[in-house]
């Protein structure tokens, strides 16, 4: 398809064209120059763009909380993964009971 620019400020991209790019009001688009060749491709939103600084600021202190751990692992086999799984399951059961039986 061709176009003819008839505004020197912009630049018209056709409907059907947009349609077939999956390109609609309020996408955000990045354009690439290159030897004369212009790509324009689809911003991502980040999770920057997707939150209010202040619920940034509760994550960020969650993520932050949660990196603390409790961590477990690496395992060295599948297997050890399931052996302490199931030593976890276990304890957590007898605990379980115990605090029940109070």
């Amino acid at each position: 398809m061709t176009v003819v620019i008839k505004d020197k400020k912009r630049l018209v991209v056709p409907s059907s064209v947009s349609r077939r790019a999956g390109i609609k009001v309020g996408d955000r688009l990045e354009f690439k120059v290159s030897g004369g060749i212009i790509n324009i491709i689809p911003k991502v939103p980040t999770a920057d763009d997707e939150y209010t600084p202040a619920q940034r600021r509760v994550l960020d202190a969650q993520l932050k909380e949660a990196r603390k751990g409790p961590y477990y692992g690496p395992f060295e086999t599948a297997d050890a993964a399931i052996k302490f799984l199931r030593q976890e399951i276990r304890k957590r059961k007898t605990e379980r009971i115990k605090t029940a039986k109070r």
